[in-house]
């Protein structure tokens, strides 16, 4: 019996033991972390005190008010002073335009190597057959004067070489000055009118088909009226091709003209329209309207460049109406003129690239077909190669010295 105790309390000394065991374990696992050392504290700022307790603060950077930059600066002050205001543009003075197209009368060479020495090196010849008389009337066909005006030419000279007799080569340089000058009708009246009225300015229309130079040569006839002594205002009525007005605005600024334009692809008769009504404000002496360039065969377009001419007639008369033909074109040029003529009665012609062809035969035809003068006549591609077309000087620059 004791032996049966002693067992007894021996295996609850063991059983006591191995609970302590796993009490243990267990505490040891639930234990939280050791605690972090004790975060350093940096003493703010000295702090305002009064009497006793205050103390002198601590040296820190400190910044003025002109130093902090404002929300959505992007510059500091200085920069910013920095900064250039573009110029204005400069403005620039065109050359006269009186005797213009004699200084410019060498741009003309491959028309006089074509017509005016052509003809004089036939003419001089010792005998003048049937032949010659031939080749005298292909040399101004080529030259695109027209079969009507070379008939008539051929027989006039005919007669007065026949008259003639002997022929010295001064005589003959006379002949053909004097034929050629009957040809081009120097009685027709080539002012431009450009002077305005008593309450509005002048209105000049320039129409054309796509290509030939249009917007340029309205550009180009600003120059011409500055240098006249105008001022002007332009219109950019060509609303549907890209560019053209910032094209006409930039030859405006050059000359110190304002351009009145309108949105891309809106109403061209609209902007004319407002043009003319800002020209009468401002006081200009001349409104210029570019239109836009449009093919003849075209009725719609045709007819809404005579809207844009019936809008501005509402508020005063239109005083030129200028079709731009471009010189190369030759007798196709005159196709176009006719169609233009029938829908916004044109008043003179302007030809365009009259130095890069040999067809200077187109100023008689072209007059000869509208009963309309060639007023100005575009000799390169500089700013002031438009000059106003004189008949003795453009005879002078074919014949040649």
């Amino acid at each position: 019996m004791e032996i049966v105790i002693l067992v007894v309390v021996i295996a609850v000394v063991v059983l006591l033991a191995a609970g302590g065991l796993v009490v243990g374990s267990r505490r040891r696992k639930q234990l939280p972390p050791a605690p972090p050392s004790s975060p350093k504290i940096t003493a703010p700022p000295a702090e305002p005190h009064i009497g006793d307790e205050a103390a002198a603060p601590r040296e820190e950077p400190r910044r003025t008010v002109e130093e902090v930059p404002l929300p959505g600066a992007t510059a500091a002050p200085d920069a910013l002073e920095e900064v250039q205001v573009p110029a204005p543009p400069v403005i620039e003075q065109p050359e006269p335009t009186a005797g213009r197209l004699i200084r410019l009368r060498s741009r003309l060479s491959r028309s006089q190597n074509s017509l005016g020495k052509g003809l004089l090196t036939l003419l001089s010849r010792e005998r003048l057959d049937e032949d010659t008389w031939e080749e005298i009337e292909d040399t101004l066909i080529t030259a695109d004067v027209g079969v009507t005006p070379t008939q008539e030419l051929v027989e006039r000279l005919r007669t007065r070489v026949r008259v003639l007799g002997t022929r010295t080569p001064e005589e003959l340089r006379t002949l053909l000055r004097e034929e050629l000058l009957t040809l081009l009708d120097p009685s027709l009246d080539r002012t431009l009118h450009t002077e305005s009225h008593e309450d509005s300015p002048a209105v000049v229309m320039v129409v054309g088909v796509n290509g030939t130079g249009k917007t340029t040569t309205t550009g180009k006839l600003a120059r011409v009226l500055v240098a006249d002594g105008r001022s002007v205002l332009l219109g950019a009525a060509d609303t549907f091709r890209a560019a053209a007005a910032d094209q006409l605005q930039t030859w405006g600024e050059r000359v110190g003209a304002r351009t009145v334009r309108g949105p891309e692809g809106g109403d061209p008769a609209s902007v004319a329209f407002e043009a003319v009504k800002e020209g009468i404000a401002a006081g200009a002496d001349t409104v210029l309207i570019d239109t836009a360039g449009r093919l003849h065969t075209k009725t719609g377009l045709m007819d809404e460049l005579g809207k844009v001419k019936r809008v501005v007639e509402k508020q005063g008369p239109v005083d030129e109406v200028l079709l731009v033909l471009d010189a190369t074109t030759g007798q196709n040029g005159l196709v176009q003129a006719r169609v233009f003529a029938e829908v916004v009665d044109i008043t003179g012609i302007v030809l365009t690239k009259l130095d890069g062809t040999a067809k200077g035969g187109i100023v008689v035809a072209v007059q000869r077909e509208l009963g309309v003068p060639v007023k100005l006549v575009g000799l390169g591609e500089g700013a002031d190669d438009l000059a106003p077309f004189e008949p003795e000087a453009f005879v002078e620059a074919l014949i040649g010295e």
